[in-house]
């Protein structure tokens, strides 16, 4: 072990998170379908469960970049949202909308618990800088999946549109390479980068 990490992930963590997984995964099967499993957000909890029982530092790696900005995004989108009825990034809408049932948008909160179990892991164990490419080939497998495999109207990483607004200006093969390449450049980059820095220092 790396020094300036404090080792091994405590036990309450992982049963907590357990406990979570077993309560969450079979309410998402029953109230929006097995589809929503292939949100990037979603497959993030599987792999985070995974994660901190075999106390991976790549697997937990790469959740941090799959949660930390996405879902800092999420929490300030719905967060000023509900103080002022605006959404400045969107794709939370629904946590607003009377039709969405209680308990999907109560399900949805997990969007701020990930980043910080991701990141209470990446503390304890240290960053993997090969997450980047593994978390990048991921998505690759993930978005194809999702544009394939799930009905257009779910809109499952926003692959037949940005912020879960369809888009009709490209063809639907160029927005989903390009939708391939933001994802790592515009949200996993970033969160790499600083996590380098951070551990830099810390080391």
């Amino acid at each position: 072990m790396k020094a300036g990490f404090s080792g091994r992930l405590p036990l309450w963590l992982k049963v907590a998170f357990t406990l979570w997984i077993l309560f969450w995964a079979p309410a998402v099967a029953l109230k929006v379908g097995i589809q929503n499993y292939l949100w990037l957000c979603n497959l993030a909890n599987f792999l985070l469960l995974i994660g901190l029982w075999a106390e991976s530092r790549l697997i937990i790696s790469m959740q941090w970049l799959a949660t930390a900005l996405v879902g800092s995004l999420w929490a300030l989108d719905a967060g000023v949202a509900w103080v002022s009825g605006w959404h400045p990034i969107g794709g939370t809408e629904y946590m607003f909308d009377a039709n969405t049932p209680l308990g999907v948008r109560l399900l949805s909160l997990y969007h701020l618990i990930l980043p910080l179990v991701a990141g209470a892991g990446v503390a304890r164990l240290g960053y993997a800088p090969r997450a980047l490419v593994w978390q990048t080939a991921l998505t690759w497998v993930a978005v194809p999946a999702a544009f394939l495999l799930t009905e257009p109207w779910r809109n499952v990483n926003w692959v037949h549109g940005p912020f879960g607004t369809p888009q009709g200006l490209l063809d639907p093969v160029v927005y989903l390479i390009g939708l391939m390449l933001a994802w790592p450049l515009l949200l996993y980059l970033p969160v790499h980068l600083a996590t380098r820095l951070w551990q830099r220092r810390r080391l």
